[in-house]
């Protein structure tokens, strides 16, 4: 702009005073526009401007909300887990946390905040944001018995992912389908194992089926190289287990639920939630211990079915003695061998068996079903039949092969002088692997160890051959 020699410069003051007025005249417009213009209309042309704006623009934003209605939106959370391991040059600020009795940092994005994406070489910007929703003011009465006033506070998080329009069906179709998949592996790298069982109170309080869980952290260390079974066992449930979790299409095609069932049965002491424990940790699945004697009903039974969650492995111990379900035609006063009256539990045969593979069996994906007993002959026919109990699994006495893994375990070694005469002495007697282990943890030093089993198993079958030789002489006997 040139301006003459006859033309002055206006001075600063005379500009302050034009913005003034100028900021004046919009703000008495405003008011006015307030007072006399119907809400109706204002809102109106605020929505066309806003309009009038987006088409003018190249970029369109996705909303992704925390909750679609009263459920929690999947795509929110699988986007907070795809953005969790991303670190942004652009951000400065990030969330760090360590939740209690967790093992790792968790480093995620704070509230309106943005990360930069890029996808197929696409960018898209994400950002977070979080807004506080005041409700209403309520009083509540103090530890004195004193009314204090307070306003409770909700919060609005929601994703906004912002990009060029022309990129529309791209995110769509394939970016937000990458997110979720992405999401679902770095859920299972991060993820730790929990076991849970039912809250005592639950029913005092009237808890709904997922209030009735509570967990702690599954720090079991056993794992299928540490337990004591034969190697073609070990060998078929791994198989087992992995020919499982790749068959998610083939099952939906035969119209089967996506579950597994085993039965595992033998005497106490044979590592039978050891064998629970590895599969955990095999799988990376969390583990449900129900027992069956503190569930009052089948509609109970059904409804803490369906609060677990998918790629978990539930968990019936002792199935033979929870709940007076072993015969049919077994008396409704009997009492169980764990002192629980038959009485306490309306749960049934048939409810058990819809909760196994009827209509509620095939509420959730992914789920195995582990039931343990001592006494295999007391269940009912129609509860270990293919479809309900799928891989009977035998947990016998400690054999040589058995014997080696635990001397691996807790000594160190993989061989030894003294393993012929442990082995001889093993292959004539009945052992427990936890009887094995027991006597090997009492000492580090591998010879004096081997040399103190050596001593109880000798003890153990003179102890065994002396109450044979009394009960054939009519005084029977009974050896621990």
């Amino acid at each position: 702009m040139m301006f003459s020699k006859n033309m002055e410069m206006p001075s600063a003051k005379t500009v302050i005073s034009t913005a003034a007025s100028v900021g004046a005249a919009a703000m008495l417009i405003r008011s006015t526009a307030r007072d006399w213009v119907p809400s109706e209309l204002q809102h109106y042309v605020s929505l066309k401007l806003r309009s009038l704006l987006s088409s003018l623009s190249s970029q369109l934003t996705l909303v992704i909300e925390e909750f679609e209605g009263l459920n929690h939106n999947h795509l929110f959370k699988a986007a907070q887990l795809y953005l969790r391991p991303t670190i942004s040059p652009n951000t400065k600020r990030f969330r760090v946390t360590m939740p209690t009795k967790e093992n790792k940092i968790s480093v995620s994005m704070l509230r309106n905040e943005e990360i930069v994406d890029f996808f197929n070489g696409v960018k898209l910007n994400w950002k977070l944001v979080s807004k506080e929703i005041p409700s209403k003011y309520i009083d509540n009465p103090d530890s004195r018995g004193q009314f204090g006033g307070c306003t409770l506070k909700s919060e609005l998080r929601y994703w906004e992912l912002s990009f060029n329009k022309k990129h529309k069906d791209l995110v769509i179709g394939s970016y937000l389908p990458y997110v979720l998949e992405k999401a679902k592996e770095v859920k299972e790298e991060f993820k730790t194992l929990k076991l849970f069982t039912l809250k005592y109170d639950r029913r005092m309080r009237g808890m709904g089926g997922g209030d009735a869980w509570q967990s702690v952290n599954l720090d079991h260390p056993s794992t299928f190289e540490t337990l004591a079974m034969e190697g073609e066992a070990q060998k078929m449930i791994m198989e087992d287990l992995e020919r499982f979790v790749k068959r998610k299409e083939y099952y939906r095609k035969v119209g089967k639920a996506w579950k597994r069932g085993y039965l595992l049965f033998g005497p106490p002491g044979t590592g039978k939630s050891s064998l629970i424990a590895a599969m955990a940790n095999y799988l990376n699945f969390d583990i449900y211990d129900l027992e069956l004697a503190d569930v009052r009903k089948n509609s109970e039974l059904r409804k803490l079915l369906i609060a677990t969650a998918n790629r978990s492995i539930l968990v019936v111990e002792d199935i033979d003695c929870s709940v007076e379900i072993q015969n049919r035609l077994s008396a409704a006063s009997a009492t169980n061998p764990r002192g629980f009256s038959a009485q306490r539990t309306e749960v049934t045969l048939s409810g058990l068996l819809n909760f196994i593979d009827g209509l509620w069996s095939s509420c959730g994906d992914e789920r195995i079903i582990v039931f343990t007993t001592n006494h295999k002959d007391r269940l009912d026919p129609a509860l270990v039949r293919p479809g309900r109990m799928d891989v009977h699994i035998h947990m016998s006495f400690c054999s040589p092969c058995g014997f080696k893994t635990l001397a691996s375990n807790y000594l160190g070694i993989t061989e030894h002088t003294l393993f012929f005469d442990i082995e001889e002495l093993l292959a004539t007697m009945k052992v427990t692997p936890a009887e094995v282990g027991e006597q090997l943890l009492k000492n580090e030093d591998p010879e004096c160890a081997l040399r103190d089993l050596i001593g109880f198993l000798e003890r153990k079958k003179s102890a065994t051959e002396e109450a044979a030789s009394k009960a054939e002489d009519g005084e029977p006997k009974t050896v621990e």
